[in-house]
């Protein structure tokens, strides 16, 4: 297992929990929004175990304000770290899958990628975005052994409001009350592994708020209409 994210000491964490597990753990401390550096990252990442058979693209980050208020600057971290990030490690990553006979892409989306929301507009934008991406991928390389995995979230009570991405730049800095409803990262994360071992196209992960995606599909006027309805947080 290779683990990357922003805080060292977090991943050293689990990689010792791994370890104490009997498993294989290795870290690498990264910023996405770095792209220029993804591919030395990809590169040290396969050095470790010579391949890498499942990559499970997480990261990501949210957004708290209008569309006309953002400064086009958060909107290009925003994209940076939800869509190009992935893509660029994709692309990278892909001819070696290839070479060792193929492998499973998995891609963190968000219900959000499935509809607007408020005060989301550039977060709901890289999701999006991603299942342009993942779904034309699955498509073009199913022939040789690779598969998609979309893990679509609704209320996961994780951190990722409290990092969210106010219209300066500035950290949102606290837990929506949606957010801290949502269900365990505990459930989620057994919904997620389970998804990907058994290379699921997608797998809805929440609880009511999932209902929306339906919503949308079947009734998009009602799905407009409740939208707009929304009082944000």
């Amino acid at each position: 297992m290779i683990l990357t994210a922003l805080e060292e000491d977090t991943l050293r964490k689990v990689q010792h929990k791994c370890v104490e597990l009997g498993g294989k753990c290795e870290i690498l401390p990264y910023d996405l929004s770095d792209i220029e550096g993804i591919n030395t990252l990809v590169d040290t990442a396969l050095s470790f175990y010579g391949g890498i058979d499942v990559m499970y693209n997480n990261a990501g980050i949210s957004q708290r304000a209008k569309a006309g208020d953002t400064l086009f600057d958060v909107d290009k971290k925003i994209m940076d770290v939800n869509y190009f990030a992935p893509i660029k490690i994709t692309k990278y990553l892909l001819p070696a899958m290839l070479k060792n006979g193929g492998g499973t892409l998995a891609v963190t989306t968000s219900i959000s990628g499935r509809f607007g929301f408020p005060l989301r507009s550039a977060y709901c934008a890289s999701k999006h975005a991603l299942y342009g991406f993942f779904e034309t991928v699955a498509a073009e390389y199913y022939d040789q052994n690779i598969r998609v995995a979309l893990i679509c979230p609704g209320r996961v009570k994780t951190n990722i409001s409290w990092y969210a991405l106010e219209k300066d730049g500035a950290r949102h800095a606290k837990m929506d009350a949606g957010q801290a409803g949502g269900i365990t990262t505990e459930k989620a994360a057994k919904k997620i592994v389970h998804a990907i071992r058994k290379q699921r196209p997608e797998t809805l992960v929440g609880s009511m708020e999932l209902l929306m995606v339906y919503i949308k599909r079947f009734f998009p006027r009602l799905s407009r209409q409740l939208v707009r309805r929304i009082k944000p947080e």
